[in-house]
């Protein structure tokens, strides 16, 4: 477990609960509990999507996928923990000092993300979906669920540590999140093709082995990067009501289209 979550990685989605939170005026000590177990149930998400079962990887973060430097066995099992941890974590910590129904709602949200609706269903779009033609709908149906709903859900559960479920710069955010979330992914397929492993940390190209839907093979690779642009401007604009308060928003959405893995 801590192989697969310590051994580097962005945090992005750790850091959009803290940059959401911070826009709200919540203190950190609200905010580490929910950025740890967002990041919890990303890390297992890539235990189980390099699984020979799932995309069949060999590097993650520079470093053997979990079941090779282990085993199958125990990579799978080492998901099925970091994701209960997760909710452990959320449900259980008591420096989390809400209110019952704001650690309730975040429980939700991180539920709901992470579930058939979110991140589960949207692999299972990806793996039925390899050595077929989906149209733009498709794809971002696939997207927004895959990778999308749990930065949306990291990004609203920093709102919800301050108690924001009402407003106009909640609606802000939700705007933001599932704008910078699409864009997050045709990102990571513009990497996949245009990255290298040493930059990556992971084998590119494969996407494009494996026969998978991705941006740049349904849009074009120029028409991705301007897909990409348009999701950002928009990400930006939705923060215009949060004025300097939404700056640490503003520089992870830039972040998201200029880094290199």
């Amino acid at each position: 477990m801590r192989y697969a979550t310590l051994n580097g990685g962005k945090r992005i989605r750790a850091c959009l609960v803290y940059a959401a939170g911070a826009a709200f005026g919540a203190p950190e000590t609200l905010l580490d509990n929910p950025a740890c177990a967002v990041e919890l149930i990303h890390a297992y998400s890539l235990v189980h999507d390099d699984l020979p079962c799932m995309d069949d990887d060999d590097l993650r973060r520079g470093k053997p996928t979990c079941h090779r430097a282990y085993d199958e066995a125990t990579a799978l099992l080492v998901g099925d923990a970091l994701q209960s941890l997760a909710f452990e974590i959320l449900s259980g910590d008591p420096a989390l000092a809400v209110e019952p129904a704001q650690r309730a709602q975040m429980i939700a949200l991180l539920a709901y993300a992470s579930g058939s609706r979110g991140m589960a269903g949207g692999q299972a779009i990806d793996l039925a979906a390899v050595g077929r033609k989906l149209s733009e709908l498709e794809l971002e149906d696939m997207h927004r669920r895959k990778t999308g709903a749990l930065i949306r859900a990291a990004v609203l559960m920093g709102a919800l540590a301050k108690g924001q479920t009402d407003s106009e710069g909640w609606h802000a955010l939700d705007t933001y999140a599932q704008c910078i979330g699409l864009a997050f992914q045709i990102t990571d397929d513009i990497l996949d093709v245009e990255g290298d492993a040493n930059t990556l940390g992971k084998t590119p190209g494969a996407d494009e082995a494996l026969n998978k839907p991705t941006y740049p093979a349904v849009l074009g690779l120029e028409q991705a990067k301007v897909k990409r642009t348009a999701l950002t401007q928009a990400a930006l604009a939705a923060l215009a009501p949060l004025g300097e308060k939404g700056k640490l928003l503003t520089t992870l959405a830039r972040f998201v289209i200029e880094r290199k893995q």
